[in-house]
């Protein structure tokens, strides 16, 4: 359902979609940080909200890509499908991630992995072509994208390394170390696990029971704790330790 975006009732959820937090979740993407007030206002007056069901697919692999996307609320699903047919899960996005940008500097114009919504969901659906307009009129945009797309980039080889080199709790770890949030911090820090189970263990190539059993096995150690969505890290070195005991 694509919805115009205006101001709509004051309910909880629906302040998500007002136009000062829509203005915040724009910025809150780090090649689109640099627009001023106007600049956003202008993208999102070409924008518009879209509201997703559970399962329901925002757009398909190969499909031309006419739109980038900014998660409100929910959850997705990345998957590229295989040469047999099957589909692998790459990531999931939560709220402020971004879908779509690697069709930016595609020749081809189309997405390069489908997507899923894994419950109800809210997307912001900004015209890919407004987009690259910015990227060609602000050189500091365009190298900051260009420097986070090679940090995916970089994270997918690391997946790849580990998913023909490591062990499922190699994975894990390594998984539970790039969530954390950066900087060093002497309290304990925390990682949601909000995204359902069955997925989070698909993107790591493991089987739910599987990612239960290793989770429990460092909650046992004292190396983390979770409370319903929070894994909190408790010792952060020997999180550490544990990757290392297992390569």
């Amino acid at each position: 359902m694509n919805t115009p975006i205006c101001p709509p009732d004051s309910s909880s959820t629906d302040l998500l979609f007002k136009p000062k937090q829509l203005r915040e979740l724009v910025h809150g993407v780090p090649w689109l940080g640099e627009l001023n007030d106007d600049e956003v206002n202008s993208l999102l007056e070409d924008s518009e909200l879209r509201a997703l069901k559970n399962r329901e697919w925002l757009f398909r692999q190969d499909a031309p890509a006419h739109w980038l996307y900014i998660v409100i609320n929910g959850a997705v699903r990345l998957a590229r499908s295989a040469g047999d047919g099957r589909l692998a899960t790459i990531r999931c996005v939560e709220r402020g991630g971004t879908l779509g940008e690697l069709s930016m500097v595609s020749s081809a114009g189309v997405y390069l992995y489908s997507a899923e919504a894994l419950r109800r969901t809210h997307v912001l659906a900004i015209p890919a072509q407004r987009c690259r307009d910015i990227m060609d009129r602000q050189p500091a945009c365009r190298a900051e994208f260009m420097s986070r797309l090679a940090l995916e980039l970089t994270e997918r080889l690391e997946d790849l390394a580990l998913l023909t080199q490591a062990d499922a709790m190699s994975r894990l770890v390594s998984y539970i170390l790039r969530q954390l949030p950066s900087g060093r911090s002497k309290s304990p820090r925390v990682v949601r696990l909000s995204i359902p189970k069955r997925w989070l263990a698909a993107q790591l190539a493991m089987t739910p029971e599987t990612l239960s059993r290793l989770l429990a096995k460092l909650r046992d150690s004292g190396v983390i704790s979770i409370d319903r969505q929070r894994l909190v890290v408790l010792d952060e070195q020997k999180l550490r330790d544990a990757m290392l005991a297992n390569d």
